[in-house]
């Protein structure tokens, strides 16, 4: 855990003794280094800011609106993947144009209400999702920019659980079916076909498997531009790693060092989506 170490003894969060904030506050209770949340968020900047990254916090990795609020104010977007998490997004001051939607299960009105709050762009998973997103945009009268989310069939080398990215994963859609919704782009009035989105698994301790799967979405990208689509945002999703025991995770340097050149040359608009990189090892839960 960051920012949490014993001293003569007594446990601490950054420079507070654990049992004061027990003896003031009461427990059961969720205790968080907001240095740790903050810190992680910066590094992560830092490492890709020769490409002026959109950084979205990913919600459902810790939703509490303490946590989202000092995020939003460090100037962190959000990808959520539910109307309340939308909602929690809008509570703590987020920008519309700093918001992404996610998720595989998206209904009519989460779409509508979305729609209504002039969010940046929306993740689609699949052919039905993208008429479902048509259909209520010509409702309302509003074009919207989505990302089609690609499985590039990449192993991450993690959990079976928590791997998005291979083609046995309900996730995203295979590199002929984005081809094809591309091709058809035409009959899709109200959408802008203005990004691809790629997102691989979770809990990822190397390079390699982030550098193969931007590759291939990158190849789509090039494939794009060369039909007349200006395609110009590509969001390679989250996935970083942490120490839970003996893990010995790249950091977000090592990260950016290997894929930076890819997303250099290709003059993209980087979105990241982290989550568990910048929650996961921020805080305790406080028990009698």
């Amino acid at each position: 855990m960051h920012r949490f170490s014993y001293r003569n003894g007594e446990l601490f969060c950054e420079q507070v003794p654990v049992a004061q904030v027990a003896q003031e506050l009461g427990t059961p209770l969720y205790l968080y280094s907001l240095g740790t949340l903050l810190d992680h968020f910066q590094k992560l900047r830092a490492a890709f800011r020769p490409v002026r990254p959109l950084i979205c916090f990913s919600v459902k990795a810790n939703s509490s609106l303490a946590i989202c609020r000092a995020l939003a104010l460090a100037g962190a977007g959000f990808d959520v993947v539910s109307g309340g998490e939308l909602h929690k997004a809008f509570q703590v001051g987020a920008t519309p144009k700093q918001i992404v939607f996610a998720s595989v299960g998206k209904t009519e009105s989460e779409i509508k209400a979305a729609l209504r709050k002039g969010i940046l762009c929306f993740n689609v998973e699949s052919t039905q999702e993208l008429e479902q997103i048509e259909r209520a945009c010509r409702r309302l009268g509003r074009r919207q920019l989505v990302s089609l989310r690609l499985n590039p069939d990449v192993d991450p080398h993690t959990h079976a659980f928590i791997t998005t990215g291979h083609k046995a994963s309900k996730f995203g859609m295979d590199l002929k079916t984005v081809r094809r919704l591309l091709a058809s782009r035409g009959k899709y009035r109200w959408l802008i076909f203005g990004g691809l989105h790629v997102h691989i698994g979770s809990q990822i301790l190397e390079a390699r498997p982030f550098e193969a799967a931007i590759r291939k979405a990158l190849g789509v990208v090039a494939s794009a531009r060369r039909q007349g689509i200006p395609m110009n945002t590509l969001n390679i999703g989250g996935g970083l790693g942490i120490i839970y025991n003996k893990e010995e995770p790249q950091t977000p340097a090592d990260y950016a060092k290997a894929v930076l050149p890819l997303l250099k040359r290709s003059r993209v608009k980087v979105i990241l989506e982290p989550g568990r990189y910048i929650a996961g090892n921020s805080g305790i839960l406080l028990t009698r």
